[in-house]
């Protein structure tokens, strides 16, 4: 199944964790991805801890949980690779991604390259 199928009808909820440059970690609740191809995650951003943390350090993990009682989802190994602030756009994604609550000024499209994508439980073959 191709990700983005996923989260088009995956329901749950969703942490994105990132560090800064000096590796002090944050995790905030969001939204779904929006996927504009399957090797690009999108996120809107608000001028925040997370987005602060973004600009000094790219990577960053999304964990969805879409069930805790069977404990499944994914986990999303992410590296930001652009931004921009474009209304049409955060439009388009605010209405497709629920993100109707998130009424908050100087709002940032994340695009972040998808480099991994794994169960929300189970094991890495590179990591035994």
């Amino acid at each position: 199944m191709k990700i983005s199928d996923y989260f088009a009808n995956a329901r749950g909820h969703g942490i994105l964790a990132t560090a800064n440059g000096k590796g002090e970690v944050n995790a905030a609740v969001y939204s779904k991805p929006y996927f504009k191809d399957e090797n690009t995650a999108v996120f809107i951003m608000a001028e925040r801890l997370t987005y602060e943390n973004i600009k000094t350090n790219p990577s960053a993990i999304y964990l969805f949980i879409e069930s805790p009682e069977e404990w499944t989802g994914k986990r999303l190994y992410l590296k930001k690779l652009k931004e921009e602030q474009d209304e049409q756009m955060l439009a388009k994604i605010c209405q497709i991604c629920d993100y109707s609550h998130y009424d908050v000024g100087n709002r940032h499209i994340a695009y972040f390259n998808v480099e991994r994508v794994l169960p929300l439980l189970g094991s890495n073959p590179e990591y035994p």
